[in-house]
């Protein structure tokens, strides 16, 4: 159900006129119709006067248990520790969210993404994590117009290589590194460091799917593609993982041992930075097995 007032408070908090918010976009009487009369315009027009006071039209949609702006934070904060590999919290916050209760397409997208994804990763049922993925896939996006389908796409592909399923892992897969390789473009009302984080997401698991191929060469160049991401939208939480995945990739490639040292020092600086603790335990065991190896 749309809240109105919503809207309402947020134009009046940001002191705009309804003739000013209107300007460019539509008439005065669309708003004060909109405002008083609950008269809906176009989406088109709707998302433009959103996007005026800094609201998305998902925002108007309030439920008396569940606010929009909780929501939003809830879903935010379970995708964050899944990025940072903290899968007990991930699974413990998502039991709290109920997605009956969830109206907005965009969020429904977001909850199926995160619940498909850290089922995946922790192992679950192939047909719930199906289901999930599905429900982006065949229902949510189906035109695939967001990069909700690109990560769908991505946690089938990461499921199936769990399940041995190379020939349908692979097919997954190079959908979503099909997609890496056309024009950096971010969708409109897209969050934009939301945007780049879940393209990192993107990034980092190709990479990785193409170093456990062994194309070394090709997981290098989506790395460097991620890390230069990171420095341009000033984000940190993939660089430790993808500077771990280039160290790996060193040491299977026997690269100089200068190169493998600063790589190595590179992931535990990132690692620290953002209190990355898996990355950082896994970096010890690694480089102990290497020196194990050069000291033959």
């Amino acid at each position: 159900m749309m809240n109105i007032e919503v809207f309402i408070k947020q134009r009046k908090a940001m002191k705009m006129s309804q003739t000013k918010i209107a300007a460019g976009i539509c008439t005065q009487a669309t708003v004060s119709k909109f405002e008083n009369n609950g008269k809906v315009p176009s989406l088109n027009i709707l998302n433009q006067l959103c996007s005026r006071i800094g609201l998305t039209v998902d925002d108007l949609y309030s439920d008396p248990e569940v606010s929009v702006v909780a929501l939003r934070h809830q879903l935010d904060d379970i995708e964050d520790a899944l990025m940072r590999e903290d899968y007990r919290f991930a699974v413990k916050e998502l039991k709290n969210v109920d997605i009956d209760k969830i109206e907005a397409p965009l969020y429904q997208m977001q909850f199926y993404y995160l619940q498909g994804m850290i089922r995946t990763l922790t192992n679950q049922k192939l047909a719930d994590i199906l289901f999930d993925f599905s429900r982006i896939l065949d229902d949510l996006d189906e035109k695939h117009q967001t990069i909700f389908t690109q990560l769908s796409y991505l946690g089938s592909g990461i499921l199936y290589l769990r399940h041995r399923q190379e020939a349908r892992a692979k097919f997954f897969f190079n959908k979503v590194i099909d997609y890496l390789q056309q024009p950096l473009t971010v969708p409109e009302r897209e969050d934009e460091k939301k945007f780049y984080l879940r393209r990192l997401t993107l990034i980092f698991f190709s990479a990785e799917f193409l170093s456990q191929q062994e194309q070394f060469a090709k997981s290098n160049e989506l790395i460097e593609i991620g890390v230069q991401l990171c420095a341009d939208e000033h984000l940190t939480y993939y660089l430790a993982r993808l500077k771990f995945l280039a160290l790996t990739n060193a040491i299977v490639t026997n690269q100089p041992a200068t190169d493998i040292q600063r790589l190595y020092q590179e992931t535990l600086a990132f690692a620290r930075l953002n209190r990355d603790v898996v990355t950082e335990l896994k970096t010890a065991p690694l480089m102990k097995k290497w020196q194990a190896t050069i000291a033959d």
